[in-house]
């Protein structure tokens, strides 16, 4: 029995050893991965000194401890959150959306101050990445992480310890002991510190508290959102809003499953910080994660050149920012501005220009395209989104303005997100008046008084030579053959003075047609007829595009003219064209991929239609000549393959991403049908993911794609 028991603890000695070495090449290694970017061994060796320390643990109970690794998951699902009063406020931040607003916010600081901050101030300003997160509070005791806490109202919140202790990039024990020092050194790459010539050393204190952002970055928040959507379960609209749900699941288990991350930004303890920067030294120091990204800018000068920059590169930063935060870098100037309402008057959220925002609708009027389709416009009172002024957003046909519940006058949300087309999102009902009114498709053709036919969801001008698409076929033709310095204004005012009444005129024009109207110089005149003389040369595909033939859009007007190179390799005019299509049958054009009963009906009897025969005899006696070489593939690997492309693909471009399918032989469809081949999904798919699935096509992600393209 004595002999068991000295056996035991000389097992226990060996194995308190063991566990302590452990703990500190496991802290170490998740340092450097999680921390510093930095992958010392692989996961598989990680994993194994993780379950190495877990069963010594579960041997010898009493030697875990809090700071362990393997207690990053622990317990039984809570049954609620405790609550936790901050022992100071958390506050939020006011915002700032322009030049103007920050020149104004640094105004009222300096007048509540009683001194002016000018443009360099002493100490200068921090700049930090505003993330899309969920803010937390972190509190430590002798270096040992004892609790977490939500914001909540900013004095109570909740205490989500236990699903804090799961994300990697929170440090369960700080570096070394509370004794150890920290040292303000020099500030980041490419700045120079402000404190330099003072640098000092500052000791972790007993008590300890922190605070930072909890975030989910772009990828898993895509990866568990797909899970989600497969499982049948609600999907998140944003990170932020997965990530909030995240550290407030009752189960620590289901939070360790989402790869949430974590910056700290703030010291709220009283070790004797100087300054904002000096604070972010002190936690990096101390193996906390902060973000690189953030910079001391010595001028307001400084972070506007920052604000644009990181503006400007928004979409390759791994996580979701909706602007930067601007702080008075001087803690003694900051804390003297002291607090408005919930705010700080010296800090300051200075937010990108908003991919959406609310506007009215003043009215809603109905444009009548090339094709003769009627497509409602919504006419809004002026908004800012996306950095531009939107007056107008397409609401695509009656059947949108059914399905938003849009009236004349109601409140809506607008996006636009890059160059997309401003979009109405949502109308908020719950501001309406009463005042409201409802809109109508018009029964008569707003050009020619032409009776309104509905075709599908489309409603159209039932007179086929409406002089509205006369117009609107011309704008298109000009765009398609490249004719950039021939837009709408310049082409009216050709149809108005009567030099044109089709697109085979444009390349009869001289210059002293041009020139001799009013506003219109030598120069400008010259300008316009050498582009047209330039763009006689026009790729097949793009020629057929330029036609305006219903239905057919790029990728058909692509398929269409690989079909005709298939007929006759060595064509090369407009006539060579015309005399295919006007002996393809239907059936024939329903073999073309893409193509169905509807398209096939379509080009069928637009090279029936006298007219445009006439008008495609005419483009070439003017001289027009095709071009077939980006047509031709460079390799019949993916020949016969149709393509439907959704989502945002990431590794390269999706023009890049049809060129290199075209190249192979493949082909490109705007829609999924039972005849496509695979579907490829990127981030956000839409409906045509949802098609794909119902129909059994084949879904390929984008790793598939591209081990496709290169096997």
């Amino acid at each position: 029995m004595v002999c068991a028991i000295i056996l035991y603890a000389m097992e226990r000695k060996d194995a308190k050893e063991r566990i302590e070495k452990l703990k500190k090449a496991i802290n170490k290694y998740r340092h450097a991965y999680h921390v510093l970017d930095k992958s010392l061994i692989s996961d598989e060796a990680l994993d194994a000194l993780k379950k190495e320390l877990f069963d010594l643990e579960q041997r010898f109970p009493d030697l875990i401890t809090p700071d362990s690794p393997t207690q990053r998951v622990a317990g039984e699902p809570l049954k609620e959150f405790k609550k936790v009063h901050h022992e100071k406020p958390m506050i939020s931040l006011n915002d700032a959306f322009s030049e103007e607003d920050m020149d104004a916010w640094l105004k009222r600081l300096g007048n509540y101050l009683g001194k002016e901050l000018g443009p360099e101030p002493a100490e200068g300003f921090y700049c930090e990445h505003k993330i899309d997160g969920l803010a937390i509070e972190l509190v430590y005791e002798n270096g040992i992480f004892v609790q977490g806490s939500t914001r909540g109202d900013g004095l109570v919140g909740e205490d989500i310890t236990q699903n804090l202790k799961t994300v990697e990039a929170i440090p369960l024990k700080l570096e070394g002991s509370p004794s150890t020092t920290a040292t303000a050194g020099q500030a980041s790459s490419g700045t120079k510190s402000l404190f330099s010539e003072r640098s000092r050393r500052v000791t972790i204190p007993k008590h300890l508290v922190v605070r930072g952002e909890v975030f989910l970055n772009k990828k898993e928040f895509e990866r568990i959102n797909k899970e989600l959507a497969k499982a049948g379960a609600k999907t998140f609209a944003n990170p932020r809003n997965l990530a909030a749900g995240t550290v407030r699941q009752l189960d620590p288990k289901i939070t360790a499953s989402r790869k949430l991350d974590s910056f700290e930004y703030a010291i709220v303890s009283d070790v004797g910080q100087r300054t904002h920067e000096e604070e972010h030294k002190f936690l990096h120091s101390w193996g906390f994660k902060t973000n690189p990204r953030n910079k001391l800018a010595s001028s307001v000068k400084g972070v506007l050149d920052f604000h644009k920059e990181v503006n400007k590169h928004r979409e390759k930063i791994p996580y979701e920012i909706d602007g930067i935060v601007v702080i008075v870098n001087d803690n003694k100037t900051f804390e003297t501005g002291g607090v408005i309402g919930k705010a700080p008057r010296g800090a300051v959220a200075y937010k990108f220009s908003p991919k959406e925002a609310t506007t009215i609708v003043e009215d809603i009027k109905v444009q009548v395209g090339r094709t003769g389709v009627l497509t409602p416009v919504a006419v809004l009172k002026p908004v800012q989104v996306g950095g531009i002024t939107i007056t107008h957003a397409t609401l695509h046909n009656y059947d949108e303005i059914q399905r938003l519940g849009i009236k004349i006058g109601d409140t809506v949300i607008v996006r636009r997100a890059g160059d997309v087309i401003p979009q109405i999102n949502k109308v908020l009902k719950e501001l309406r008046t009463g005042k409201e009114k409802e809109f109508h498709m018009p029964k008569k053709c707003l050009v020619d008084d032409s009776g309104v036919v509905k075709d599908g969801v489309a409603y159209r001008c039932s007179n086929k030579n409406c002089g509205a698409r006369q117009r609107e076929f011309l704008y298109h033709f000009a765009a398609a053959f490249g004719m950039d310095g021939v837009g709408p204004k310049i082409i009216d005012r050709f149809l108005d003075e009567g030099l044109i009444s089709d697109a085979a005129d444009l390349f009869t024009l001289r210059k002293g047609d041009v020139e001799a109207l009013e506003r219109f110089g030598e120069k400008s005149a010259e300008n316009i007829v050498n582009e047209i003389e330039q763009r006689k040369k026009i790729p097949i595909e793009r020629f057929i595009y330029a036609l305006g033939i219903l239905h057919v859009g790029e990728e058909t007007a692509r398929l269409l003219a690989q079909k005709t190179l298939n007929i006759n390799p060595k064509i090369n005019s407009p006539k060579d064209i015309l005399n295919i299509f006007e002996h393809l049958t239907l059936e024939q054009l329903q073999e073309i991929p893409d193509v169905g009963p509807a398209v096939a009906q379509s080009i069928y009897e637009y090279f029936k239609d006298k007219p445009h025969r006439d008008l495609i005899k005419k483009l070439d006696d003017v001289g027009v000549v095709l071009e077939t070489a980006g047509v031709k593939p460079k390799s019949q690997k993916l020949h016969g393959k149709t393509f439907v492309l959704t989502g945002t693909l990431e590794k390269m471009p999706r023009d890049e991403a049809k060129e290199k399918i075209r190249s192979l032989g493949g082909d490109i469809s705007e829609s999924v049908s039972k005849k496509t081949d695979y579907v490829v999904t990127g981030a956000e798919p839409g409906s045509k993911y949802e098609k794909a699935k119902k129909l059994g096509v084949k879904v390929l992600a984008e790793e598939d794609f591209l081990r496709l393209l290169t096997k």
